[in-house]
């Protein structure tokens, strides 16, 4: 009788994938692995869960793909490592859902439903999905128990999450400091990358070229360009880029402009027109040209006054550098408001003071009012910028980004 039965023509893998899930199923074999390996070393896995409220995709697959894998190898190691699957019920997702079903645009139709009813509601469709799950990861071969799973909304969890915190905070871990972050005005609460990415929008936004005077000589004025006008009141910064090249040009009313060379048409638009740039190189004069890492430390005057007096001598108001300034929009010079942009808190990091920056411009936001006189050198330009924006679900409202509801407790 030969050892082995004869390897047939053609070979079915989906099927003896399908065979070996089964032989697994009846003799339990991932369970009794498990049980085998009690008493040895505990190797802990910490897993992200998913949200059940949507199916899997590859990404979920192929993430749960290489944490099968470590899992395995530690248990071939000599380890004890339970394995439950677990279910994120907390966050947007799941009201978003709800929003949806039930026609919710704001706080006043939660209230007046009742937090209660809603959070039922909520409750409700956070398994939706949880047996197409666990027919795909059984189907991929991961080794996982669905029967022993956890849900983020168990007090059991919470507690122990809250409890793990405590623990950090006892030996000193824990300490504060500040993030930028998407933060949701309806539902008052900064908001994780992944649930920004649920609901963008392409939207119609102002954009806005600012003259800020060089404090040397204010003639001169840099031409800064933003797409968020509503941070100007808390400008701190001008960045340009180091390597690339700027320019100064007297402008035909007097008044000396500096700007990305490249990006002279923002000022003068007819210069990207064939038959007229003969007539708008005409309006200007270039006077020199100098890489930005000229620039740097360059002091401007802000165009509001409302943190002038307590930031003197903090660091602000001078022209710092960053890479991620291009050559492809606006005037090659931004607008800086580290507490509400994470590339404009990034580069400010690399600068001094900038904890006291945030800290400061955060906490005590100027008077709501567009009078004048609180505004000294404001703008040449506004256009319309067509850029693509989250929205908050159902709710309707944009996110804004602030460091003002992110500091780290």
């Amino acid at each position: 009788m030969p050892r082995y039965s004869d390897v047939p023509e053609r070979v079915d893998f989906p099927d003896q994938e399908t065979e070996t899930l089964k032989y697994w199923a009846e003799h339990k074999t991932f369970e009794e692995s498990v049980r085998r390996s009690e008493g040895k070393p505990i190797w802990s896995f910490y897993d992200g869960p998913p949200f059940a409220t949507g199916l899997p995709h590859y990404g979920h697959l192929l993430a749960g793909t290489i944490k099968d894998i470590m899992c395995r190898y530690a248990h071939q190691t000599g380890h004890y490592v339970e394995r439950r699957f677990g279910w994120d019920c907390h966050g947007l997702p799941v009201e978003f859902e709800i929003d949806k079903k039930l026609g919710i645009s704001g706080r006043e139709d939660v209230l007046k439903m009742g937090v209660a009813k809603y959070n039922a509601e909520c409750r409700s469709i956070v398994m939706r999905y949880s047996k197409e799950w666990e027919i795909t990861v059984k189907r991929i071969g991961r080794w996982i128990s669905f029967e022993n799973d956890y849900k983020t909304m168990h007090l059991s969890f919470m507690e122990s999450v809250w409890w793990v915190f405590g623990q950090l905070h006892a030996k000193g871990l824990v300490y504060r400091g500040f993030k930028v972050m998407p933060y949701s005005c309806p539902c008052n609460t900064p908001l994780s990358n992944f649930e920004v990415q649920q609901n963008y929008k392409t939207v119609d936004d102002p954009a806005v070229v600012c003259a800020f005077p060089l404090v040397s000589d204010p003639n001169t004025k840099f031409i800064a360009w933003t797409t968020t006008p509503w941070t100007l009141p808390s400008n701190l910064a001008l960045c340009v880029n180091p390597t690339m090249e700027y320019v100064k040009v007297e402008d035909e009313s007097g008044v000396n402009y500096i700007l990305m060379a490249a990006r002279l048409v923002q000022l003068y638009p007819d210069l990207a027109n064939p038959k007229k740039q003969k007539e708008a190189e005409k309006k200007f004069k270039e006077v020199e040209r100098f890489p930005g890492k000229q620039l740097l430390g360059t002091e401007y005057s802000p165009p509001f006054e409302y943190f002038i007096e307590r930031m003197k001598g903090s660091g602000a108001f001078k022209v710092i550098t960053g890479d991620f300034v291009t050559d492809d929009a606006g005037t090659g010079i931004v607008h800086c408001a580290p507490a509400f942009g994470e590339e404009d808190y990034k580069v400010r990091l690399r600068g001094a003071h900038v904890r006291a920056l945030v800290r400061r411009t955060t906490r005590g936001q100027p008077p709501h009012t567009h009078s004048r006189s609180h505004s000294r050198h404001f703008s040449h330009l506004r256009r319309i910028w067509q850029s693509v924006a989250p929205f908050c679900g159902p709710r309707r409202s944009a996110c804004s980004q602030s460091s003002a509801h992110s500091e780290l407790p």
